[in-house]
């Protein structure tokens, strides 16, 4: 279960991303914080942005034209 709830639907590349880190930013290590985003180009970005930032992307899935992300705070 999340500990937040990010919602980023209707918002393209590269919002979804810099909100996530904000986000994130204000997170304990180890929280896990939920993406709900509609822009296709999302799931690599943020399978990039978990890589280069040490995040753990837990789960990418979708749902319709909306997809859900849960990424772990380092």
């Amino acid at each position: 279960m999340a500990d937040q709830t990010l919602n980023a639907e209707g918002l393209n590349c590269p919002l979804p991303i810099i909100k996530a880190k904000k986000a994130l930013k204000a997170m304990s290590a180890g929280q896990i914080l939920e993406v709900r985003a509609t822009d296709p180009g999302s799931v690599a970005d943020f399978a990039a942005f978990c890589k280069q930032t040490g995040n753990e992307l837990m789960s990418s899935s979708s749902e319709g034209d909306i997809y859900r992300f849960e990424i772990k705070r380092a």
